[in-house]
């Protein structure tokens, strides 16, 4: 081992660094293009896509015998059929449906449809795994179950079973917003207290009341629409690892 090292030949991995670099390039740029999806969101279609082009960049970066060129214009290719797939399948269900699918009935009114559980090739032991996870430890509790296209399974419980709503107790409801990060990992936003119409000054008086003398002993500071500042000290999961062990 130690004689291939020796006898590396360091031209030809500069030559794979920077094709490496360009197919990081390319791919950045095509990935935006096509748009953001996590790997659990990506229908097939956008899966065998993704796949073919990660090949293409391995190509590109690995093997020196091919042209760069030759690469760089099947990685383009490929990120602009996505791209006109996706326009397409938004104008027309049709299109949608052939390329994307569509969702899959598995339970109906609280009864199995074995057949289209079948069809999706699911077995049962992995649907109860999901209804799990999806915090259903009694199926006889799911009143409809649905396959989506991406592989996600979506559930509708039974009316006895559905969550108790604001609306349903004839309750007022609070309004509810997003939370500005005004600390994070002890650095002080100011953008972000600008935003809500506040400074360091006003942020050092609240920490004060809290408590809090400095900011590093605070990793997460945010505040609310009500002006609720809720803080997350950086030793606080010291003191719960303590306790565990």
């Amino acid at each position: 081992m130690l004689n291939d090292i020796l006898n590396t030949n360091w031209h030809e991995v500069g030559v794979v660094a920077s094709r490496a670099l360009f197919s990081l390039v390319t791919l950045f740029f095509i990935t935006k293009i096509i748009g953001k999806k996590q790997v659990s969101e990506l229908s097939l279609f956008d899966y065998v896509i993704s796949i073919s082009i990660g090949n293409f960049a391995a190509e590109i970066s690995m093997n020196i015998d091919v042209q760069i060129m030759n690469g760089f214009i099947a990685v383009i290719i490929f990120g602009f059929i996505a791209t006109f797939v996706s326009i397409l399948t938004m104008k027309s269900i049709k299109i949608r449906r052939f390329f994307i699918g569509s969702p899959t009935i598995i339970i109906e009114n609280g009864k199995f449809i074995y057949k289209n559980l079948k069809r999706v090739k699911m077995d049962i032991n992995d649907f109860l795994e999901a209804t799990r996870i999806a915090g259903y430890f009694d199926v006889s509790q799911i009143k409809y179950a649905l396959m989506e296209a991406n592989g996600q399974i979506s559930f509708l419980p039974k009316d006895e079973y559905n969550p108790v709503t604001v609306k349903d107790m004839n309750l007022k409801p609070s309004v509810q917003g997003l939370c500005a990060n005004v600390i994070i990992d002890g650095n002080v936003m100011p953008n972000n207290l600008k935003k809500i119409g506040k400074d360091e000054d006003w942020l050092i008086k609240q920490m004060k009341i809290k408590g809090y003398k400095n900011f590093n002993e605070i990793l997460l500071a945010t505040i609310d629409d009500n002006e609720k500042l809720c803080i997350f000290e950086k030793n606080a999961t010291e003191n719960i690892e303590n306790i565990l062990e």
